[in-house]
This record gives C-alpha cells, structure tokens and sequence, in this order.
C-alpha cells in the first residue's frame, strides 16, 4: 500500500483494571498500540484476554483505569462527556459481531442514523446513504427492513452506516463471527476493498486467520499486553 507513515492513533501504557469483591482484575497492564492511515490492523489472542476492553478503550467508549489515548493529536479523555460523545460519531466508525440495526427502519435509514446524530440530514447525506449501499453490494435493498435481509447483507448495512460519516478508522469486534464462510470471506473482501476505495483505516478483533493473512499488521495480546 502507499503511504502509511500518520499515525491517526496512539494508544499509552493503557491499564484496565476491574474490581469484583475483594478481587482485582487487571486486563490490560501497561499495554501500547498504535495505528497508521489506510492501516488493517487485526488484533487476535486466546477468548477473554482484553481484545474487546481495547477496542472499547480506543473507540473511546471505555476509559481506561491509567494510560493515554490520542486520536488524531488529541488526547481524548480529556474531553467532557458531551464534547466525546460527538468526537467519537464523527471520528470512529463501529462494526459489531451482531449488527444492532434498528428493526423498524430501512437499510438507508440505518445507514443515515450517525449523520442524524451528527446533526445532519440533507439531501447530500441521502446520496452518500445510497452509494455507500450501492459500494457494498446493495443497492436493490435500500427499503428493505433488517427482518427482510440476510445476516450477510445485514451485517454489510451496518458496514455502510459504520463509513456515513467518513471517519478517521473503523472498529470492527468479530464482524466475520456470526456469518457462515461464504459470507465471511465476501465480509473480508469488502473490507479490503473499502480499505484500497476509500484509504480507510480498520482496527479488527479476529480469531480468523484468514483475515490476519491479509491484514497490514497483526497484533496479538496476551497477559494483558500486545505485541505486533
């Protein structure tokens, strides 16, 4: 790929500790994890090592209990609740395991949710809905309701909504893990496709090696550290 010298995300001696009763918990301990422009980045290691606690921390929707996270130069955890709330609906895109989109709308609805949010609704908006649909395959199913897509073309729906607001990095937890293997490995390539149409960076939680194989670095986390 060309140039990945920026780095869009760094991530600083990131702890995560948990307290149930008299027990601590540490997940992360003093971990370090960084991201280019147009990087895939997929991070594996064995279930409940911390892989989702990091994504969750670097998409700004966990904090952590010490460490820093800087996105695009800024240190976000600095930020109010409010003022965060917004950074991370214009900065980070989400794709979950289960796709979460609202069952009583349309593709194109779900796919204008985070420019509503944003504050936005215009026409302009509506035809970036509708290409970013047509750029995953579904352009015939703009008024079809979840119930009335498949779990691949659902799951490709909350791709388009996860880029309507053209962020700096998409995080993806286990997007291929509640698809058959045909649809994985459609996922997989949709992925690397809007990485080379749109220079988008990805942050992936994988246990499939598929994906590694083609990601621009692999990140592995144990004991609650990475390394990669």
């Amino acid at each position: 790929m060309s140039n990945m010298s920026k780095i869009i995300l760094e991530a600083k001696n990131i702890t995560k500790i948990y307290h149930s009763g008299p027990e601590t918990i540490e997940v992360l301990s003093g971990l370090d994890f960084s991201l280019k422009e147009k990087e895939i980045v997929v991070i594996m290691g064995p279930s409940g090592v911390g892989k989702s606690t990091l994504l969750n921390i670097i998409g700004t929707l966990d904090k952590p209990t010490t460490g820093e996270v800087i996105i695009d130069g800024q240190s976000v955890f600095n930020y109010s609740e409010q003022k965060l709330s917004k950074f991370r609906n214009q900065h980070i895109g989400f794709i979950f395991q289960f796709h979460y989109l609202l069952p009583e709308f349309t593709a194109l609805e779900n796919v204008l949710i985070p420019g509503m949010i944003r504050g936005n609704s215009s026409k302009k908006d509506n035809e970036r809905a509708i290409k970013l649909l047509s750029d995953v395959g579904l352009a015939q199913r703009l008024n079809h309701r979840p119930n009335q897509l498949s779990g691949g073309e659902q799951q490709r729906v909350a791709v388009a909504r996860a880029l309507m607001n053209q962020p700096k990095m998409i995080l993806a937890d286990e997007p291929t893990g509640d698809l058959d293997p045909r649809n994985s490995q459609l996922m997989f390539e949709l992925i690397l496709e809007l990485n080379q149409k749109y220079d988008q960076s990805f942050v992936i939680v994988t246990h499939n090696e598929m994906l590694a194989e083609k990601a621009n670095r692999v990140v592995h986390l144990l004991e609650g550290k990475a390394a990669g």
